[in-house]
C-alpha cells in the first residue's frame, strides 16, 4: 500500500506573471474541470469570488452548472485582494487560502473570511482535478469490507498489514505502550526545563495567554536538540519502524535520519489567546499538500491525555476528502473521535488527515511531536532554504492570529482566529 497522493515537484514550481494565470492558467484548467469546480461552489453554497490582483479582476462564478471566469467583478461578490506573486502561490497549492491569511499576503475587501477559506478545495478542483467532497464519498471499511473499528488500538508486535490497512483507510493509528513510564518522565522533565528557560523573542518558543492575561510558553521548537533521551527514542526501532509501515520508504530528518526533528508541547488549562490547543486543520493546511503529502506526523504522549485532559480529535478518513484545510468543513459528514491516549502511547496521522487539539479542563497534558516525510520524487530538489530562516519562519507563527484577523472580513469574529478557546 502507499499513502503517497503527490502530483507535482518542487523543481517544477515557477513564478507565474497575473496575466498569464488569468489569460492562460485559469481558461486552461477551465476547459479540463469548470464542470466538477462548479458542482464543488453550488455544493459549498459559496457565492461568486473576485481575485482583485495589482489593478485587474477576474470573477469566478458558476452558470449553468460549470464554473466560469469574466474581467471584474460584481457587487455582492466576496473579494479578495492579493499581490501576483501571491496568486501565482495559490494556484500552483504551494500555499492554501489559510497560508495566505496567515502570512499577510491577502485582504478580504467584501465577503467573509470564512467563504475566502471555503474556496481552497474548490481551487484544489479547479487547478488539480479534485472532486471538493460531497456527503458519503468516503466509506471506511476493515479488511473483510466490514465497518471499520474506529476505537481500536494496536500494539507493536499487532500484524503490519492491518495496521497499515487502517492507516490507509482511516489516517491515522493509536499504538499503545511504545514508551515506558521511566523514559516518558525522562523527558517530561527535560521538557520542562526547557520551558522554564524560554524567553517570548528566543525564536524558539510559542507563547499564549491565559484569562489574566499573564503569556507563558507552550510549545519549545527544536525540541530535540534540547533532550539526549528523546534524541535517544526518536532514533530509537521502537518508533523507526513506522517509517517503513506504508512500504513509501518514509524518510527526511535534521540529521540524515528518518525523523524530521521534533517540538515538545504543554497543554495548560485557562489558555485563552494563541496558538496552545489549535482548532481543526491539516498539516498541510498552509499549502504544498501536492508537494509532499502524505508524510506521517507522531505524536509521542509524555503523558496521558483523555477527555479532561485534552485528547487528540481526529476526523477519520479525512485525508481522503477535499475539503477546507483550517477548519471543520460543515459538508465533511465523518464523525470526529478523540483518542485517548496512556503515558508512552503514540499517535500517527497522515497529514492530510483533519485534527485538533482538545483543550484540557481539569488537568494539562504534554505530548512531543515528530514525523516521518516521503522521500523526493525522481529528478525532484527542494528549493534552498537557510536553516536559519526556517527557524525564524516556525518561530513567526506564534502570533500568527493577529495577520489571520488583519486579513478582513468577518475573520476577526471566525473560528479561525480563536478557535483555540471555543468549546470542544
Amino acid at each position: 500500500m502507499s499513502i503517497d497522493c503527490r502530483t507535482r515537484r518542487y523543481c517544477d514550481r515557477e513564478q507565474l506573471h497575473r496575466d498569464q494565470i488569468f489569460d492562460e492558467l485559469i481558461p486552461e484548467a477551465l476547459s479540463s474541470h469548470a464542470g466538477i469546480a462548479g458542482r464543488g461552489v453550488l455544493y459549498k453554497s459559496l457565492p461568486p469570488l473576485s481575485l482583485s490582483v495589482d489593478g485587474r479582476s477576474l470573477r469566478l462564478y458558476v452558470e449553468q452548472g460549470v464554473l466560469r471566469s469574466a474581467e471584474g467583478g460584481v457587487t455582492g461578490d466576496a473579494v479578495a485582494t492579493l499581490g501576483a506573486e501571491a496568486l501565482s502561490d495559490l494556484v500552483q497549492d504551494w500555499v492554501t487560502t489559510m497560508g495566505l491569511a496567515m502570512n499577510s499576503r491577502v485582504k478580504m475587501i467584501e465577503g467573509g473570511f470564512g467563504e475566502w477559506i471555503g474556496w481552497e478545495p474548490v481551487f484544489r478542483s479547479l487547478f488539480d482535478g479534485r472532486p471538493v467532497h460531497e456527503a458519503g464519498a468516503i466509506r471506511l471499511v476493515d479488511q473483510r469490507g466490514g465497518a471499520l473499528d474506529l476505537n481500536r488500538s494496536f500494539e507493536i508486535d499487532d500484524d503490519p498489514r492491518e495496521m497499515a490497512h487502517f492507516l490507509e483507510e482511516a489516517g491515522f493509528l493509536h499504538l499503545q505502550s511504545i514508551f515506558t513510564e521511566e523514559e516518558m518522565a525522562e523527558v517530561a522533565a527535560d521538557l520542562d526545563r526547557s520551558i522554564e528557560s524560554a524567553r517570548p523573542d528566543d525564536g524558539a518558543s510559542w507563547w499564549a495567554g491565559d484569562s489574566q492575561g499573564v503569556q507563558q510558553a507552550v510549545r519549545v521548537l527544536f525540541f530535540h536538540e534540547k533532550s539526549d533521551t528523546l534524541m535517544e527514542l526518536l532514533r530509537d526501532k521502537r518508533l523507526q519502524w513506522l517509517s517503513g509501515l506504508t512500504g513509501d520508504h518514509l524518510s527526511g530528518g535534521t540529521d540524515g535520519g528518518g525523523w524530521m526533528g521534533a517540538e515538545g508541547l504543554v497543554k495548560p488549562l485557562d489558555i485563552q489567546s494563541g496558538l496552545s490547543d489549535l482548532p481543526w486543520h491539516k498539516d498541510c493546511g498552509q499549502g504544498r499538500h501536492s508537494y509532499y503529502c502524505n508524510g506521517l506526523s507522531i505524536g509521542i504522549s509524555v503523558t496521558g491525555a483523555d477527555e479532561q485532559s485534552g485528547a487528540l480529535g481526529i476526523v477519520p478518513g479525512s485525508h481522503r476528502a477535499n475539503v477546507q484545510t483550517a477548519g471543520k468543513d460543515e459538508s465533511l459528514d465523518i464523525p470526529a473521535i478523540k483518542l485517548v491516549t496512556q503515558t508512552g502511547d503514540l499517535t500517527v496521522h497522515c497529514s492530510d488527515t483533519l485534527h485538533r487539539a482538545h483543550r484540557p479542563t481539569e488537568r494539562p497534558r504534554k505530548v512531543v511531536y515528530t514525523g516521518f516525510k516521503q522521500p523526493l520524487l525522481s529528478g525532484d530538489a527542494i528549493p534552498e532554504v537557510s536553516e536559519e530562516q526556517q527557524r525564524a519562519d516556525r518561530a513567526r507563527l506564534t502570533n500568527v492570529q493577529d495577520r489571520i484577523a488583519g486579513a478582513g472580513g468577518e475573520a476577526q469574529d471566525s473560528e479561525f482566529v480563536d478557535g483555540a478557546v471555543r468549546p470542544d
